[in-house]
């Protein structure tokens, strides 16, 4: 270049000094170093940290490739390698290109596979068309990475945890039908997906929000019906196994000593949901989305739902404890407002909704079964008198056998009042009788009737205690004791 000194010349007129490059330089050093094997290991480990760390794995392959081979993308290999027959001369190509690149980056092959892998399902769950199903496009897409992700699973170069872990960090994108595809599709379980997130709290929130998504769809007869009733039923299945686990199958037990917060977790969106549906009922919202979501949700609590898939116990349990949260959901209202309010709580002005999960709930468990838990609930907990009183309707009208067994409890709770001077079994005896005579004498005796027949025993001639029963038969329910 005109003007600019030799390489070597002297600058100013003085003495001609020789330059050396950078490469005569940094030779010079490499050759005073020694080998150390602690030191290399070190600076493979903070390799494998980057690595791990690195926000676009994409951009890190290219910096790490050979110039000649910077045009390679493993991702394109797995989407456009896994949609034709397990034949494929494509396969071995995949496995080795995977090796070659894990053997130049220092990593396992199965950690780079894995955060591949989860940054092509990320990158299928971009700009979706609806908050929990996948576009044709996207299904297609996916269908060829699970594919790719099954091979490499069967020789052992895919990392089940390590795809976990990488999923997670796009939560907000990942949809529910591209999780139950990998669970499905045998390349991580829903159970290892799940208990790889490292905020529990969050990750239920996540579970929570997508099931409520899902159950709009059901209430509104989407075009993806099946596949919607599908995903649904399996994952409602899954968390009433976990969440419900039954004491007679020990291999359930032992799994659950491995999972620890799975059936806190399960326990938890099944209880969440409930409450939404109860609230929403509660409220009489005329959103519709919400009563779409509410519908669809009712429709798990069937026996046709979980048939053949839970143990008879586990279903029990689950749906026994669903009737406690509907007996005791916010209860807020006194005896004194449940004897003001009775005839808005009968069968015909209850919710259609809320009387179809009762009697989804009764068909299972049994109207006997269905009784003897209300007496147990009403006994040992605070209550919702709308929800106890207008179950007990539905109980009466939907199911003829439990008009006698409602007789048989209210005489037992009479008895026990006039026995034990217990005043609380008195009041939940006559709520009980009026709640069942405001469906009509074709389903239960009138009240007049009725307590003409009540005999009251001896005791209530006792004057100290007899007086006090009276003045509460005739001052609270308007009718003259028969003593």
């Amino acid at each position: 270049m005109p003007g600019s000194p030799a390489r070597g010349a002297a600058v100013g007129g003085g003495p001609r000094v020789l330059r050396k490059t950078w490469t005569e330089l940094l030779a010079g050093r490499v050759k005073k170093q020694k080998y150390d094997p602690e030191r290399e290991q070190k600076l493979k480990d903070s390799a494998l940290k980057l690595l791990r760390y690195h926000q676009n794995m994409h951009d890190l392959l290219l910096e790490a490739e050979v110039p000649q081979c910077k045009k390679l993308r493993l991702s394109e290999l797995i989407d456009c390698g896994g949609a034709e027959a397990s034949s494929d001369p494509s396969t071995p190509f995949i496995r080795s290109a995977f090796r070659d690149q894990a053997s130049r980056l220092g990593v396992p092959v199965g950690v780079l596979s894995a955060r591949v892998f989860a940054h092509s399902v990320q990158q299928v769950c971009v700009e979706p068309s609806h908050p929990v199903l996948l576009s044709p496009e996207q299904s297609e897409r996916l269908s060829s990475l699970l594919v790719s992700a099954q091979r490499l699973l069967a020789h052992n170069m895919f990392s089940r945890l390590t795809f976990c872990q990488e999923l997670w960090k796009a939560q907000n994108s990942l949809l529910l039908e591209a999780v139950w595809r990998l669970h499905t599709h045998h390349v991580v379980s829903l159970q290892e997906l799940l208990q790889s997130h490292p905020d529990t709290e969050a990750m239920t929130t996540w579970l929570f929000r997508n099931l409520r998504f899902l159950c709009e769809l059901i209430g509104a007869s989407c075009p993806s019906s099946d596949t919607v009733e599908a995903m649904l039923s399996g994952l409602v299945q899954l968390l009433i196994s976990w969440g419900f686990q039954g004491s007679s199958d020990p291999r359930r037990l032992l799994e659950s000593e491995k999972i620890e917060k799975m059936p806190q977790v399960a326990a938890d969106v099944l209880q969440r949901m409930l409450a939404f549906s109860l609230d929403t009922l509660d409220a009489d919202s005329q959103t519709t989305l919400d009563h779409q979501a509410v519908s669809g949700w009712i429709t798990v609590y069937s026996g046709r739902t979980c048939c053949g898939m839970i143990a008879a116990d586990s279903l029990k349990s689950f749906l026994s404890h669903a009737l406690t949260q509907i007996l005791t959901h916010k209860p807020v209202l006194k005896v004194s407002d449940a004897i003001q309010m009775q005839k808005e709580w009968s069968f015909a002005k209850t919710p259609h909704l809320l009387i179809d999960l009762y009697c989804r709930v009764f068909v299972t468990l049994g109207p006997e079964e269905s009784i003897g838990h209300l007496q147990e609930v009403l006994e040992l907990q605070e209550v919702n008198w709308q929800h106890v009183l207008s179950c007990v309707s539905t109980l009466v009208v939907c199911f003829s056998e439990a008009q006698q067994l409602i007789k048989d409890w209210v005489a037992s709770l009479m008895a026990r009042a006039f026995e034990s001077y217990h005043l609380d079994s008195m009041v939940t005896a006559f709520l009980i009788v009026r709640q069942a005579t405001l469906e009509g004498p074709y389903v239960f005796p009138s009240y007049a009737d009725w307590f003409k027949v009540l005999r009251v025993p001896r005791p209530c001639m006792d004057p100290t205690y007899g007086s006090i029963f009276c003045f509460r038969l005739q001052e609270s329910w308007s009718v003259p004791c028969s003593c």
